[in-house]
């Protein structure tokens, strides 16, 4: 019993040193990744979030940035395995909203308080550069003091280099894996972890705030995959980071695998925190769908940002990437100050600017 007890006390000694390491060299190894996040204890957890909290509090205080987000299609060309919008879905009730629709969410969302929408999409063809040009210079045009994210996969860089000529800021792509073989596990064939990659360096070269990011507890998943991801995040240096835990989809593939914990999850914010210190790290909506709090321990554990709801309320169901996802509530733009009371009760305050990230290099 003695022994056992020096054991666990060696071990927690260890990953407290591996965190202090992390946060003043921004570096480890592969094996130390791996050793970090399977050997977590709930010690080493709380003395993560501790050291992620006053990262955060140094570069950014305690505001907190907001971004309203615009689900405008739920049309979607690609078969991921684990998404509900996935093509080969029959019994998803598909969704486009028109320029006007969108334009509106913008004109609701900047009287609220707004200052950075974010367009997300499923890869629908029918939104053309030329069509989602027009749109994000609409946008830019009328709303000139916000940013402008765009999330809708993977494209040419020429279609990038478009979209940021009509005044997007702002791309999120997550990689969701970084190891070829898991990624091959979660997609089909014709999709691949290579290319989607290639993707990310093509919108960092071209001047984007670019955003990345995994899902945590995906079928299959190891602290090794975990370890890539972070190395990964290490060489990008992205402005933004958005992780959540993976939920099923009763018509996916994977509907009965079990979801990401939010333990996990939190654990890897706080990681994800030290080791990019000035990155704009939200705390999702996958993590508020899996515990009831979990916007409050996604920020208590280094997140900065959230992303409430601007999409009309009769699509918000629509979206449903996963199941039991929240669209209303707190989760709903409308529901603004609630959620400042929310963020208030945990010491942090709801800002309406548009919160860059500090690591934008000039």
């Amino acid at each position: 019993m003695t022994e056992n007890i020096q054991n666990k006390n060696q071990n927690e000694q260890k990953l407290k040193s591996l965190i202090d390491r992390l946060e003043h060299t921004r570096s480890l190894t592969r094996e130390e990744w791996a050793f970090l996040i399977r050997e977590r204890t709930p010690g080493a957890a709380g003395y993560l979030f501790e050291r992620a909290r006053e990262s955060r509090i140094r570069h950014y205080g305690h505001a907190i940035y907001i971004r309203g987000l615009i689900e405008f299609t739920n049309y979607c060309k690609n078969d991921c395995y684990y998404c509900g919008i996935r093509r080969s879905n029959p019994n998803a009730r598909r969704y486009r909203l028109s320029k006007e629709d969108i334009l509106s969410c913008c004109k609701e969302g900047y009287e609220l308080g707004f200052r950075t929408f974010v367009l997300q999409g499923g890869e629908d063809a029918y939104f053309t550069d030329e069509r989602l040009a027009e749109i994000v210079s609409e946008i830019r045009a009328g709303w000139p003091d916000c940013a402008i994210t765009l999330s809708v996969g993977e494209r040419s860089r020429e279609s990038y280099q478009k979209l940021f000529d009509a005044g997007a800021d702002r791309y999120l792509l997550r990689h969701e894996t970084y190891d070829p073989e898991h990624y091959a596990r979660l997609h089909p064939p014709k999709l691949s972890a290579r290319h989607r990659q290639a993707c990310l360096w093509d919108l960092k070269e071209i001047g984007y705030q670019t955003g990345t990011g995994f899902m945590v507890g995906s079928p299959y998943q190891t602290p090794e995959n975990l370890a890539d991801d972070m190395l990964f995040l290490a060489e990008l240096d992205p402005q933004m980071v958005g992780i959540g835990p993976f939920i099923p989809h009763h018509e996916t593939p994977f509907s009965q695998y079990p979801a990401g914990t939010a333990e996990l999850t939190l654990y890897m914010l706080g990681l994800i925190r030290l080791l990019l210190p000035k990155v704009l790290l939200p705390a999702t909506t996958a993590l508020g769908t899996i515990s009831p709090d979990g916007r409050e321990q996604g920020i208590l554990a280094g997140a900065n940002v959230v992303m409430p709801n601007l999409s009309p309320a009769g699509v918000r169901e629509k979206y449903l990437l996963y199941d039991n996802k929240l669209c209303t509530g707190d989760e709903a733009a409308e529901s603004l100050n609630s959620l400042k009371e929310r963020m208030k009760a945990i010491g942090y305050r709801i800002t309406a600017c548009r919160g860059d990230s500090l690591n934008i290099r000039s």
